[in-house]
Order: C-alpha cells, then structure tokens, then sequence
C-alpha cells in the first residue's frame, strides 16, 4: 500500500522580515578580476545571524548604489569562502580592484557596515 504524504509548502518571510534572496557564488579567479568595487556577503539562507542582518545590510547598500553587492551561500567544504577564510555568518568583505579593503564578521548595526568601506 502507497502511503501519500502532503508537503507543505515553505512559510512567506514574517511581515517586516528581509529575505535573503537567491546566492550564487562565483569562482575566486572571477573574484579577483573585479574592477568595481564590491560587497561579498557570505552567509547562508537558514542562518538566524544572517537573516537578522539584512535589513541593516540593505540600508547600507542603499548609501552605496555604485558598490555591486554578491550573496555568496557559504558552508563546509564551499572554496570561496575558505580561500576567504569565513569562519562564522554573516561576514561581508569589501573589494576594490579585486582586493580586500574591509571586513566585517556578524555586524551589530549599520554603523558596524559602514565600517568596512571606510577602511
């Protein structure tokens, strides 16, 4: 006898909740050859750190509409993030011509963002 289980469908973001959106990660090589500055936030969607950062995570970027901002899903065995040697989430780190000029690991606040373009 086959035994039919529904599936329940994921629960919408709580009101007022930002959402991680779609990662992607792109390769360190690809990385390396960018030439606008840019925001690496690595993460992942499940993570309560990460999901609780957004929104002061999208306040900032707003401040900053020529800095291309990239969702990396980070995890064990992931090769940007290791060659970028993440150990917790979120962590944001801040590239210019390819290379890091800030960093900032689990931010409290906008004012922790900021930081790592002023670096």
């Amino acid at each position: 006898m086959i035994r039919h289980v529904p599936v329940r469908a994921p629960l919408p973001p709580a009101a007022g909740s930002a959402s991680l959106g779609r990662m992607n990660e792109p390769t360190r090589s690809e990385v390396d050859a960018l030439k606008e500055p840019t925001v690496l936030e690595f993460g992942a969607t499940w993570c309560g750190y990460c999901q609780a950062a957004q929104a002061d995570i999208a306040a900032v970027m707003k401040k900053h509409p020529t800095v291309r901002h990239i969702k990396v899903e980070d995890g064990k065995g992931r090769p940007l993030g290791r060659s970028f040697r993440v150990k917790l989430w979120p962590t944001l780190v801040y590239l210019e011509n390819g290379a890091e000029k800030g960093r900032v690991t689990r931010p409290n606040g906008t004012s922790d963002i900021e930081a790592i373009f002023a670096a």
